[in-house]
């Protein structure tokens, strides 16, 4: 591994680290920063939308407001490095994820009524443009999900 393809995957993790941020902090213009413009995200596996970085940024912002207290932990992603139809530097990435909403940042029992967790994967496909790595394309495959 050369020093590029290190720096490479520290940015990466950074832009993962970002949307975990973004999502759990409901600092919704973040997005702007993980995402190009003319970026697809796909929560459809959650049972959400599939649409671009406006409207999921929306989608998000009113879905999220009854959790809170939430809480990503993404782990170490997949990288596969891999130009773009255009000839662009890109990347494929999966990264696994486990997620908790809750209904209240307060103090409540582990078995309290409204708590959601679950996790699966989270596979984009980046780009690197002059402002560094972004996701053009999100898909989000839930494989467990709880509720009480």
């Amino acid at each position: 591994m050369d020093d590029r393809e290190i720096a490479d995957r520290l940015q990466i993790a950074d832009l993962l680290a970002r949307y975990g941020y973004a999502v759990d902090s409901g600092e919704w213009d973040l997005f702007d920063e993980v995402f190009t413009d003319d970026a697809v995200i796909d929560y459809r596996a959650t049972g959400g939308i599939n649409g671009s970085r406006a409207e999921v940024k929306d989608w998000l912002a009113g879905v999220l407001s009854d959790w809170p207290g939430r809480m990503h932990l993404i782990g170490t992603a997949r990288v596969r490095f891999e130009p773009d139809l255009s000839g662009r530097d890109g990347a494929q990435v999966s990264a696994p994820f486990t997620d908790t909403l809750s209904p209240s940042r307060e103090l409540i029992a582990a078995d309290a009524k409204g708590l959601l967790r679950g996790g699966g994967w989270y596979h984009h496909r980046m780009l690197r443009d002059g402002g560094g790595w972004r996701s053009r394309e999100l898909v989000v495959e839930q494989t467990w999900r709880t509720i009480q």
